[in-house]
C-alpha cells in the first residue's frame, strides 16, 4: 500500500467516525420519539431522557 493511500484511508475513517458521533449526538439532542431510518425503526422514551438531562444539569449547577 502506498503512503498516500494509507493517509487517505486514515483521514477517511477518522472523518466517518467523527460524522457518526456527531449524528448520534444530534439524534440524542433532537428528542424525537420515533425514528425511521431505512428498515430500522426506533421508538424512544423521551420523558425519561429529559428527566435524566434535567437531573444532570442540576447536579452540575450545584457543584459550581
Amino acid at each position: 500500500m502506498s503512503e498516500m493511500s494509507e493517509v487517505f484511508w486514515g483521514m477517511f475513517i477518522t472523518t466517518m467516525v467523527g460524522f457518526l458521533l456527531a449524528l448520534g449526538k444530534y439524534c440524542y439532542k433532537s428528542k424525537c420519539s420515533n425514528i425511521d431510518l431505512c428498515c430500522i425503526k426506533i421508538t424512544r422514551n423521551i420523558d425519561a431522557e429529559i428527566r435524566v438531562d434535567l437531573e444532570t444539569e442540576e447536579e452540575k449547577s450545584s457543584k459550581v
